[in-house]
């Protein structure tokens, strides 16, 4: 989330993931111990491609999501280094609702206003709170991460800390590439495995991903129209109540913390989505 640590928004889709498992994800991370240094990383990746050959994965995408992919020591330190959410409201805030980022958000929600009124139609949540989101995670798509996906995933759930739940995310990182959403090539993002103009897991991608801009994929890193409609079709399928209040006590606040757990983020979302209204 905006390059500052992995965004508990990560971890909710991780304690989420197993609900989403299909065919014998929880098997294959059995099957694959894990492992906490860089020694026995490729004989478990090469098992890890033996299970998903068994689920069905084609031997195509496993060679292009999976060739060249090694152990990722940057990932780990930035799993071991997280420290922003720790800051206090009115610290986090000022670092994020900054007069540049807000002039830049109001000039996007002008830009985009058809497109974020066909959204509202649809999915019932606000241009202001897509677009306080889409600021959030990744300077409005400027910075959308630069690790390699498949390589982050890996790495992850190769690490015995959350070994089980990031390899279901390997898993479903694979699957968007076995249907042709994206290239591995295509996929990278933060170091967490989040995908996309508004950051994405893999498998919120699978679950809420859509094809606003109906060109037949659902391309969350390059298409806007699609990350933003799947960013609202993520709230919406939470819960969002159209045309009820986002703040700290209003209904969709709690929604917003489906997005990411953390409340100083999320009241951070609720003050910029806020000041985009014109409210005061």
């Amino acid at each position: 989330m905006n390059r500052l640590s992995i965004s508990a928004k990560a971890w909710s889709a991780l304690l989420a993931a197993s609900a989403l498992t299909l065919g014998a994800c929880a098997g294959s991370a059995r099957a694959a111990p894990c492992g906490s240094s860089e020694a026995g990383f490729r004989q478990w990746l090469d098992e890890v491609k033996r299970d998903a050959a068994a689920q069905g994965v084609s031997q195509r995408t496993l060679d292009a999501a999976l060739t060249g992919v090694t152990y990722d020591h940057a990932v780990i330190g930035r799993d071991r280094g997280q420290r922003i959410f720790h800051l206090s409201f009115e610290k986090f805030s000022s670092r994020l609702v900054t007069p540049a980022r807000l002039n830049k958000a109001r000039a996007l929600l002008q830009r985009h206003a058809a497109l974020l009124a066909r959204i509202e139609a649809r999915y019932g949540v606000p241009g202001a709170v897509l677009v306080a989101i889409w600021g959030l995670e990744t300077g409005f798509g400027a910075d959308n991460g630069r690790f390699r996906t498949m390589q982050a995933l890996a790495t992850l759930a190769y690490d015995c800390r959350r070994s089980a739940q990031f390899h279901e995310e390997l898993n479903h990182a694979l699957r968007i590439v076995e249907r042709g959403d994206m290239s591995p090539a295509q996929m990278r993002g933060d170091w967490a495995g989040e995908i996309g103009q508004t950051q994405f897991m893999p498998s919120s991608y699978l679950q809420y991903g859509v094809d606003f801009d109906g060109d037949g994929r659902r391309d969350l890193i390059r298409s806007t129209a699609d990350a933003l409609a799947s960013t609202a079709n993520f709230l919406k399928g939470k819960g969002w109540r159209s045309g009820a209040g986002w703040n700290e006590g209003e209904p969709n606040f709690a929604i917003l913390l489906e997005w990411n757990q953390a409340r100083v983020y999320v009241k951070t979302i609720a003050l910029l989505a806020t000041k985009l209204t014109g409210a005061p």
